[in-house]
């Protein structure tokens, strides 16, 4: 079962949907993760995911062919049709208002629009303790689709993360 979280499919300012997860559905990480050998030895500090304002990459619904659609990332029907309803005809979702690069119906957002360790769960595969790497994997490669690999928005995301796990 996946969903829509992985950014193209994040709607609304998050959606799960088409980030890296859609790319890789039912991806699971059972590996544990590699252990930093530096000075110390101890493990490297995980970056904690959050959404970065002004960024609206995932509300990008419509990224391309190397994206799954919504009828490869859902097994309900009426996901696909809520999905397809969010596509506006310029491929973004109706409720991104890009002048302010927010979403009109954050709040009542749909349940796959939300990056949380459940919607990861259930619609990619993604096992709690790995949501935090997963998620930062589903935005950068969201923001890259939709922005480039150079972009102010990579960049500022690149930066809020690394500034929250100090």
């Amino acid at each position: 079962m996946m969903s829509l979280t992985t950014a193209a499919l994040m709607l609304p300012q998050i959606s799960p949907v088409i980030c890296s997860a859609a790319r890789h559905p039912q991806k699971t990480t059972d590996q544990k993760p590699a252990q930093n050998s530096g000075f110390r030895g101890g493990k490297k500090k995980e970056s904690p995911w959050h959404c970065v304002e002004g960024c609206g990459a995932c509300c990008k619904l419509q990224k391309g062919p190397s994206y799954p659609s919504p009828q490869e990332i859902f097994t309900n029907t009426s996901d696909v049709e809520l999905y397809n309803s969010l596509i506006g005809p310029d491929g973004w979702c109706i409720h991104y208002e890009k002048s302010t690069r927010k979403c009109s119906i954050y709040s009542d957002r749909p349940y796959f629009c939300r990056a949380e360790p459940e919607v990861f769960k259930s619609l990619f595969g993604v096992k709690e303790k790995n949501f935090n790497k997963e998620a930062c994997s589903f935005c950068r490669d969201s923001i890259k689709a939709v922005y480039g690999s150079n972009s102010k928005e990579l960049h500022s995301f690149d930066k809020s993360i690394k500034s929250s796990s100090g």
